[in-house]
């Protein structure tokens, strides 16, 4: 049994004497319906009076549908289940000025509404399945898709046409039909019976020579043009608004290995396997772009080997001089096309599979050929706000003019909205400066921009309205926080979703102008969690060995019960922010950090190079390196504790889930002498075994740069584990596997280490869900905390 110094006995008594709170991991780690009711999923009404949200203040099972009307701000209830399903309108479009949408309802019935008065009428109830309807250039017609093939729907005349012809079988070998008789043989009866009846034979004579010669004078039929794809099932099916053409998309998935994950706790009483994502280096899924023209009874495929820069090497190929690398044309992920509002243009988006590229190109329609417009290249990888993902086009149209794309890029480093002319090539950026833009959306008339930007502070959200073609932003919100905006359809409403630091998120309204005051209109703090004063941390920047400035957020316990001890938390996701004015999704860390603080600790929560809303060189900062300026930013806050709030050197944790737990392996594996122990939860061991997605982003494929996997996988560095390590996992967990942790635990069992214990929860995935899982974990965890930091 370890014993204890005069001095970790004293720690012990001022635990005793001062560390205290009202707060508890039991209390804490509860239902968080124990904290109050928050508003959700905010929408409003097509005639603009009325706000709609989600919500629960009864506490049942789950929220449900509530309405408050602007006429009568004071009263809100739940509305009617029947008035609810009612409201429902699945795979809705509009017209070009919103008066009218489109919208399916069950038993493959189209409805055309008018707004905003609601009144509706059936204009097709189909035979087999709809979806997709949408309408044209000329709002008399609309397009939807059925069985894999294009229809129209005049709305005057209510005639309906296929305008595309494609199959899914193989194109068939023509027979021809007049050597259909050529066989000489016949059968006994029918050559006996013409040999004994004269009359017989003569009609059977006559009638083959009119055949023939109905076949010698009459054209032979013109076939209708069908499509074939042999096979290949055709997707995102769309008319071009003009009706001239078609197009659709194939993927090739790849046959990758999938993983299971065993469930021992099946309610068949049977281990049964689920199903779950392959591993990193498999072949990722490709994709290939069709142009039905309609008018020339033609499909033609998207030719992108005119891409600039298609060929080109990452640069990392220089760090395997003895490896060849071929100059072949990258894989791509396409997305598109995008059409101009008339049809008359077209464009796509491209993105390179290995991550480094992202082209936007003009297609000719009539040939398939591309133009690039736009080129980004990154030699870590393409991401960042209104980026997009592999086959998502992020923020990506045209303005109604016909002429002029719009699209997000992060050219200058931070994520912002660019103009392009596609008939002369200019590219003008509408916002500018190191801040990023969120969600841009144009204004019902087209004349302004209404966006989201971190302008202010990275770590606030405002709402902002810009001219279409850029000039000054007028900023709408004024609350420090979170202001997540809905826009009413009149446009002269702002329904706001808003939260601080240390408020969960209100529901808010505000008029449509610069100043306007906003009104609260929900309150659903529980008097539990009003009863305890929650910390709003103090956001700080130390700097890093590189000289950086890192963010973070520091929770300070009283004076009086300092115990000169530090946890510092690792946020999880990787590219996650969570230094911040806003009510953080790790609402349970937040109150386990106050605490924390109560008892006495100092607790730094950083945003990490590779954090979200920072911009490029932050995001990327772990380019080919995961736990390498990731860590030292860990270990960086460390050494700022110590220097700057009188922490002792030697009592130092730290602890996160997924890559939080994967940060806090690397930091006790490869700096122990700063690290006295840990909690790795749900940690991902070696990146190898995690998902195409997001790894190769990073460390592009283990096949093609291993160094870069060796150097960033805890499992390798194992050996160097001194500090005491819990490691906590979900058995179910199919995003990153149980097994990684049950890899590591053999390896640290061949080392020879016994600082380390291991909890196993056998009904969770990666995210928690029952409290006493979440209460388990958390007093295992401030257990590590207090037995090993509290003690010398």
């Amino acid at each position: 049994m370890r014993k204890l110094s005069l001095f970790g006995l004293f720690i012990l008594v001022q635990g005793v004497l001062y560390a205290q709170s009202t707060l508890s991991v039991e209390y804490i780690m509860r239902d968080p319906k124990w904290m109050g009711y928050f508003p959700s999923d905010i929408r409003w009404s097509d005639d603009s009076q009325t706000i709609y949200f989600d919500y629960n203040p009864e506490g049942n099972p789950s929220d449900s549908l509530y309405q408050i009307r602007l006429n009568k701000l004071e009263e809100f209830g739940k509305v009617d289940w029947r008035k609810e399903r009612s409201m429902r309108r699945n795979q809705a479009s509009y017209n070009k000025d919103k008066s009218k949408r489109l919208f399916i309802m069950p038993n493959d019935r189209i409805i055309l509404e008018s707004l905003p008065s609601g009144e509706q009428k059936e204009i097709l109830n189909w035979y087999t399945r709809v979806s997709i309807p949408t309408f044209l250039a000329d709002e008399n017609l609309i397009s939807f898709v059925s069985e894999q093939n294009i229809y129209t729907l005049n709305l005057q005349t209510e005639a309906i046409k296929r305008v595309t012809n494609i199959s899914t079988g193989n194109k068939p070998g023509r027979q021809d039909r007049r050597n259909s008789d050529s066989d000489s043989s016949k059968p006994f009866l029918e050559e006996e019976n013409l040999k004994l009846l004269e009359v017989v034979r003569q009609r059977e004579e006559k009638r083959k020579q009119s055949q023939a010669y109905r076949e010698a004078t009459q054209l032979e039929p013109e076939e209708e043009f069908t499509f074939y794809t042999e096979g290949k099932n055709p997707s995102n099916l769309q008319l071009s608004p003009d009706g001239k053409f078609a197009s659709f998309t194939f993927y090739k998935a790849a046959s990758n290995k999938n993983t299971k994950v065993p469930n021992y706790v099946d309610a068949s009483g049977y281990t049964e396997d689920l199903n779950a994502r392959p591993k990193v280096g498999t072949n990722p899924t490709t994709s290939e772009i069709g142009i039905y023209n309609l008018e020339k009874d033609t499909v033609y495929f998207i030719n992108t080997s005119t891409l600039p820069g298609l060929s080109d090497l990452p640069d990392y190929v220089k760090d395997y001089p003895d490896k060849e690398w071929s100059q072949k044309e990258r894989d791509l992920a396409l997305y598109g096309p995008v059409f101009s509002p008339d049809g008359s243009k077209a464009i796509i988006q491209a993105r390179s599979l290995d991550n480094k590229d992202r082209w936007i190109a003009l297609v000719d329609l009539e040939t398939g050929e591309l133009s690039s417009l736009d080129r980004q290249r990154d030699e870590a990888w393409i991401a960042g706000p209104g980026i997009g993902w592999t086959f998502s086009g992020g923020t990506l149209g045209w303005l109604p003019d016909n002429k002029h794309i719009y699209f997000q890029s992060e050219e200058t480093g931070y994520s912002h909205l660019y103009l392009l002319d596609v008939e002369k090539g200019n590219k003008k950026a509408l916002t500018k400066g190191e801040f990023e833009v969120f969600d841009p959306f144009l204004s019902k008339d087209g004349s302004h921009w209404y966006l989201t930007t971190s302008e202010v502070d990275p770590g606030e959200r405002n709402f902002y309205r810009m001219p279409v073609t850029g000039g000054k932003m007028e900023k709408l919100t004024e609350m420090t926080g979170n202001n997540q905006v809905t826009l009413s359809p009149d446009e002269k409403h702002l329904a706001i979703l808003y939260s601080y630091s240390n408020s969960p998120a209100e529901l808010y309204l505000q008029e449509n102008k610069v100043g306007a005051k906003p009104i609260k209109l929900t309150d659903g703090q529980s008097e539990e969690f009003k009863s305890y004063d929650w910390r709003d941390p103090e956001i700080i920047r130390f700097t890093a060995q590189d000289g950086a400035k890192v963010p973070a957020r520091i929770y300070e316990p009283d004076p009086s019960k300092k115990n000169g001890a530090a946890i510092i938390f690792v946020h999880g996701a990787g590219y996650l922010q969570n230094v911040h004015k806003w009510w953080s999704s790790y609402f349970r860390e937040y109150m386990f950090h106050n605490l924390l603080a109560d008892l006495g600790y100092i607790v730094l929560d950083i945003d990490y190079r590779a954090s979200a809303g920072y911009g490029r060189d932050w995001r990327t900062g772990i380019y080919r390196h995961m736990g390498g300026k990731d860590l030292s930013d860990q270990v960086d806050g460390a050494k700022h504790l110590i220097e700057e709030y009188g922490i002792d050197a030697d009592r130092i944790g730290i602890y996160g889930g997924s890559y939080g737990g994967f940060i806090t392996l690397m930091a006790l594996f490869t700096e122990p002498e700063v690290f006295k122990s840990g909690a790795a939860l749900r940690s991902v061991t070696d990146w190898a075994h995690y998902n195409h997605g997001y790894t190769s982003n990073i460390l592009n494929t283990p096949e093609e740069d291993p160094i870069a996997y060796r150097r960033s996988s805890p499992i390798y560095f194992a050996e160097g584990l001194k500090g005491n390590l819990l490691m906590a996992h979900g058995m179910l967990d199919v995003n990153v596997h149980f097994q990684d942790v049950v890899r590591l635990s053999q390896r640290l069992i061949e080392l020879g280490k016994d600082n380390w214990e291991m909890a196993i929860y056998p009904v969770e995935d990666h995210g928690f869900v029952e409290p006493s899982s979440w209460t388990d974990e958390y007093k295992r965890i401030l257990k590590l905390f207090n037995s090993t930091l509290l003690n010398e």
